[in-house]
C-alpha cells in the first residue's frame, strides 16, 4: 500500500526525534499501523442499579477474555521470545491487581459510569502514583498497566489488535504503541525496526527489542501523522533519529554510518568476554545491573563479570499480595545458580512511599524521595525485611551471593539492619537451612550524609556501591523528572567527583572495594575518570558492558589517574565537561562517536 499523496509531494530529509530504545541503524520502507487500531471510548452515565450490574459484568467478561488471549499467546510464542515469557506472566498478574481490577469496579459503582471510562479512570490514578516514583525502572512499569488496560478496552469496545501476519515483506513498523504481548507476535524477519509514539527505554518492549537486536526509537510524537506507508525511512536507534525519505546524499551518509557502526560493534564485541585489564595490568570488574531473573542470560551474553546490582522490587510489585519466602528464595537461588561461579549482589528492597505496591497501604507523601523508602521502610516493616533476608541467605548456599543495603544515611541504620540479619542467621541455623555464614554485606552510598560518614561506615561494611543516580540528585538538589531543572543533573559536577573520590579513599583505607552502580558507570565517557578516581567495579546495563570493557583494555591506569587529577582541579561543570569530552574525543574517537550512543540506547 502506498500513500495517497503523489510521490513528488512527499517530504524529504525530514527529521523526527525520539528516545533511542534499542541500538542499531536500519533503512527501509515504512508500514504505518492505522488509527483504526486505537481504542476510542466515550463516557456515559448509568441511571439504574441494573445498568451498573451489567457494566460490572461486561468488565469482568473483558478481563476474562484478555486473560485467555494472553495465555493463548504465551503458549504459542516462538523460541526467540521464550526468554521473555515472564513479561506475559506479569501482564496476567496485572489483570488481578486491585489497582486496575478493583478500582475499575469501584468506579463503576460509585461514579455510575460505563466500564470503559471507569477503566480509563483507574489507569489515570495509577499513572499519578507511578509519576511519583524516582527509580526509572520501576516507574516505567506503568506502561505494562497501560498495555493491559488497552487489551481489556479492545474487548469492551469490540476492537481488534493489529494483525502482524499481514506483513509480507521486511518493513519499519510505525505504530502508536507496541506492547510486549504485541511484540511477541512480530516476525523478526518482517520487522526490521519499529517506531512508536509512546514508551521509554526501560519499558519491557524496549528490553525485548534490545535482546532481539531489533533497532527501535520510541516516544516519537505524531510519527503516524508525519509518516505514511511506503515512505523510505532511516531509523537510527543509537541517537533516536528518524529521517523521512532521505535523498541520495543523506542516504549515503547513513549507509556509511551504519557500516562503521557494524564494524565498531563487531570490534567491541571481541572485548566482551575478555577481562577488563588496563594496558598496565590493572583489573576492573565490569558487572551487570538486572531487574528480573530472566535478564541473567542477557548479562552473560554481553560478558558480565557478575551481577553488581540485582534490583529486587519486581517480585513485590507484580503480585496483589506480598511474595512468600519460598517465592523469593526460588528466584534468588535461580539467579545465583545461573551466574555461578560469578557473584551476584542482591540489593534489599528499595520500596516505600515513592514506589507503588498495591498490597501495601501507605500514603505516598508530599515528597516521597525524602520519605519512608529503602532501608528505612525495611527497618519499619521488619516482617517483610526478615522474609527477604531469609530468602537471600538461603540462596547464598547455591552461589556467590552478596547482600547490599540501599539508601544508608548513618551508622544506626547499619547497626539495626545487621542485628536483624544476625537474628535471621540464628533462626536459619536452628532450622537446619544451609546458608553462607560469612556472606559479604555491602552498603549503598546514595546520600551526602553517607559520603561524609564513609570512613566510619567502611568499618561496618564488606564493600561499598555508589548509587550515582540518587547521589547526584540528592547532592545537587535536582529532580531529573522536572524538565525545568533536569539539565542541571550533571554526573561530572565537581562536587559529585569529589564525593566519589572521598568514598573511594575511605573504602580503600578500610580495605574494602568500591563499586559504582548508577547510570554513570555505563557511560563510556566517564569510564577513565571513574577508573582514575580509584573505583574498583563498574555495574551497568548489560548492553553497555562491551564498550566499557573496550575502553578499560585500551587505557592505562596511569593515564586514567592523571585524567581524574585534572578533572578534580576544575570548579565548574562546564570546565569538567569540556576537558573530559575533549580528551575522550581525541583518545577514543570511535568510542566517542558510537560508544556513548550504544551505551545510552541501552
Amino acid at each position: 500500500m502506498t500513500p495517497l499523496a503523489a510521490r513528488e509531494t512527499w517530504p524529504q530529509n525530514k527529521v523526527l526525534k525520539g528516545i533511542p530504545a534499542s541500538p542499531g541503524i536500519v533503512i527501509g520502507p515504512a508500514h504505518v499501523v492505522s488509527d483504526k487500531y486505537k481504542v476510542q471510548i466515550n463516557r456515559y452515565y448509568l441511571t439504574s442499579d441494573k445498568q451498573i450490574a451489567v457494566e460490572i459484568d461486561r468488565f469482568r467478561d473483558a478481563v476474562a477474555l484478555t486473560r485467555e488471549e494472553i495465555s493463548t499467546i504465551k503458549k504459542s510464542i516462538t523460541d526467540e521470545f521464550q526468554e521473555h515469557a515472564y513479561i506475559l506472566d506479569a501482564h496476567l498478574l496485572i489483570l488481578q491487581d486491585k489497582l486496575l481490577y478493583d478500582a475499575t469496579i469501584r468506579t463503576i459503582q460509585y461514579e455510575r459510569i460505563n466500564a470503559e471510562w471507569a477503566l480509563q479512570e483507574a489507569v489515570h490514578q495509577a499513572q499519578i502514583l507511578f509519576s511519583k516514583i524516582a527509580d526509572p525502572y520501576i516507574k516505567s512499569r506503568i506502561q505494562d498497566v497501560e498495555d493491559v488496560s488497552q487489551r481489556v478496552l479492545r474487548h469492551l469496545t469490540g476492537g481488534n489488535p493489529f494483525d502482524f501476519g499481514k506483513l509480507t515483506e521486511p518493513v519499519i513498523l510505525v505504530i502508536h504503541d507496541l506492547s510486549p504481548v504485541d511484540t511477541t507476535q512480530m516476525s523478526v524477519a518482517k520487522v526490521k525496526g519499529f517506531i512508536t509514539e509512546t514508551g521509554g527505554k526501560t519499558s519491557h518492549t524496549a528490553i525485548m527489542a534490545q535482546s532481539l537486536e531489533i533497532p527501535a526509537v520510541v516516544a516519537v510524537e505524531k510519527a503516524s501523522q508525519e509518516i505514511a506507508t511506503g515512505y523510505t525511512l532511516i531509523l537510527d536507534g543509537l541517537n533516536g533519529t528518524v529521517v523521512i525519505n532521505p535523498d541520495a546524499k543523506m542516504l549515503d551518509i547513513y549507509v556509511q554510518r551504519k557500516k562503521k557502526f557494524e564494524e565498531f560493534k563487531l570490534d567491541v564485541g571481541k572485548s566482551s568476554f575478555l577481562p577488563a585489564i588496563t594496558l598496565d595490568e590493572h583489573q576492573t570488574q565490569v558487572l551487570a545491573n538486572i531487574e528480573f531473573q530472566e535478564e541473567v542470560d542477557l548479562a552473560l551474553d554481553y560478558g558480565a563479570d557478575g551481577i553488581g546490582l540485582y534490583r529486587t522490587e519486581f517480585l513485590f510489585l507484580r503480585h496483589q499480595r506480598l511474595p512468600t519466602e519460598e517465592e523469593l528464595f526460588e528466584d534468588y537461588r535461580s539467579v545465583a545458580q545461573m551466574m555461578r561461579p560469578k557473584r551476584v549482589t542482591i540489593r534489599t528492597l528499595d520500596i516505600g512511599g515513592d514506589k507503588f505496591a498495591s498490597h501495601l497501604e501507605y500514603a505516598p507523601g508530599i515528597n516521597p524521595a525524602l520519605g519512608l523508602r529503602a532501608i528505612r521502610f525495611c527497618l519499619k516493616e521488619r516482617t517483610i525485611f526478615r522474609t527477604q533476608l531469609r530468602a537471600i541467605l538461603r540462596a547464598s548456599a547455591y552461589g556467590q551471593v552478596r547482600l547490599m543495603f540501599p539508601l544508608i544515611s548513618g551508622i544506626q541504620e547499619v547497626t539495626d539492619a545487621r542485628r536483624i540479619l544476625a537474628e535471621v542467621q540464628e533462626e536459619l541455623a536452628r532450622e537446619g537451612h544451609p546458608f553462607q555464614p560469612d556472606m559479604p554485606v555491602g552498603l549503598m552510598i546514595e546520600v551526602p550524609s553517607a559520603v561524609m560518614l564513609a570512613d566510619l561506615l567502611a568499618k561496618e561494611a564488606d564493600f561499598f556501591s555508589i548509587g550515582t543516580n540518587d547521589l547526584i540528585q540528592y547532592a545537587l538538589a535536582i529532580d531529573r523528572g522536572n524538565k525545568h531543572v533536569a539539565n542541571m543533573y550533571q554526573p561530572l559536577h565537581p562536587a559529585v567527583l569529589r564525593m566519589i573520590k572521598q568514598v573511594v579513599d575511605a573504602g580503600h583505607a578500610a580495605g574494602i572495594t568500591v563499586a559504582v552502580c548508577g547510570e554513570m558507570a555505563g557511560d563510556p565517557l566517564y569510564t577513565p575518570v571513574l577508573l582514575g578516581l580509584g573505583v574498583d567495579e563498574l555495574s551497568m546495563n548489560a548492553l553497555a558492558i562491551p564498550v566499557v570493557k573496550r575502553i578499560v583494555r585500551h587505557a592505562s591506569m596511569e593515564e586514567a589517574q592523571e585524567f581524574a587529577r585534572h578533572a578534580l582541579q576544575y570548579g565548574t561543570v562546564d570546565e569538567v565537561n569540556s576537558y573530559v569530552t575533549g580528551i575522550m574525543a581525541k583518545r577514543f574517537p570511535e568510542v566517542f562517536m558510537f560508544g556513548r550512543e550504544l551505551a545510552s540506547a541501552a
